[in-house]
C-alpha cells in the first residue's frame, strides 16, 4: 500500500472519525449542562480547525497534490500521535 493510500484510510477511517466522535462527546455534555464552558468552546473550536485541515489533506491527496514523502512524514506523525492517545487525545487531556 502506497502511503498516499495508507494516509487517506488513516484520514477517513480512524483520525476525522475520531473528532467527529470527540466532538459529539463534547455536544453531548453541553447538552447535559445546557451550557458550555470556556475550555469546551475552545476545544470545540481547536478540533473542527484541525478537522477542517485534515479534510485539506484530503482533497490534496484528491487532487494529486501530496507526494509519497509528504504522505509518509503525515502517516508517522499521525501513527505516534495514536500512540501517545493513551493519556491524551489530539493534543488535548481528557477531564
Amino acid at each position: 500500500m502506497s502511503q498516499i493510500a495508507k494516509l487517506e484510510e488513516l484520514l477517513t477511517k480512524s483520525v476525522i472519525p475520531d473528532i467527529k466522535d470527540r466532538l459529539d462527546e463534547i455536544f453531548e455534555e453541553i447538552a447535559g449542562s445546557k451550557e458550555a464552558t470556556e475550555d469546551a468552546k475552545e476545544e470545540i473550536e481547536e478540533l473542527r480547525e484541525f478537522k477542517a485541515d485534515l479534510e485539506d489533506v484530503l482533497e490534496d491527496i484528491t487532487n494529486g497534490d501530496i507526494d509519497e514523502a509528504e504522505a509518509k512524514e503525515l502517516v508517522d506523525d499521525i501513527l505516534l500521535a495514536q500512540k501517545d492517545q493513551n493519556e491524551e487525545d489530539f493534543g488535548f487531556v481528557e477531564e
